[in-house]
């Protein structure tokens, strides 16, 4: 599996723990769109957040997100090298 592109969209609002979205592409054939940059509520560095939506029940669900932790690094490092 690689990650054949990231596209970043910067938030301009600097009141916003949200820093940017992030669409990323892989294998030039699976697209993951509204990845989220992310500040720590400690404000103590950022951190990426794969889609959700919020259920019925007020729990959030993933739509999309890796299964191991070698994966999440992956996508960590393509989305902050961008």
């Amino acid at each position: 599996m690689e990650i054949t592109r990231v596209t970043v969209h910067v938030n301009r609002r600097e009141d916003s723990y949200i820093k940017a979205y992030v669409n990323v592409t892989v294998d030039d054939a699976i697209a993951i769109n509204d990845i989220t940059i992310r500040e720590r509520k400690d404000g103590d560095g950022l951190y990426i957040s794969f889609p959700n939506r919020r259920l019925p029940s007020g729990e959030k669900k993933d739509l999309a997100h890796p299964i191991n932790a070698d994966v999440r690094a992956m996508f960590e490092k393509a989305i902050f090298a961008e």
